[in-house]
């Protein structure tokens, strides 16, 4: 079973945020948060040139190009916290929290304000869990 490097870099993800405009710096640290109290076994780095997600625990080998390790990325370009879920298409969300529909299996969430924190917050938690139930183990 292959093992995650030393890559959970929590230091990097806060400089990120706190270099963003204070607004969207508040969404994003609370999405964030949100995202890490889903579960112990989810770590954070900035990849991709954002805050990125990832399974800390021991999982089946893969190839690298499958992003099974991957849980979610936050993109910050257009003002707002666009959450980039690599794998999404597998999981089965009832929450309507998921959205489009890529042929490379993305899905997507935003959140545009706190307003949206707190209404889609729980959402994204289950999400997260049902996405961290499918790994390979």
């Amino acid at each position: 079973m292959a093992k995650t490097k030393d890559i959970h870099n929590p230091e990097s993800v806060t400089a990120f945020i706190q270099n963003l405009q204070p607004s969207l710096a508040e969404v994003v640290q609370a999405v964030r948060q949100l995202i890490l109290n889903s579960s112990k076994q989810v770590g954070e780095q900035i990849k991709w040139n954002s805050p990125s997600f990832f399974y800390t625990g021991e999982i089946k080998a893969f190839d690298a190009k499958e992003y099974k390790r991957d849980i979610a990325v936050i993109h910050t370009q257009k003002g707002y916290a666009l959450i980039i879920f690599p794998t999404g298409a597998m999981i089965q969300d009832t929450t309507g929290l998921l959205q489009g529909d890529y042929k490379d299996g993305r899905r997507l969430a935003t959140f545009k304000n706190m307003d949206d924190v707190d209404t889609k917050g729980k959402h994204l938690q289950k999400v997260i869990r049902q996405w961290l139930a499918l790994v390979e183990k």
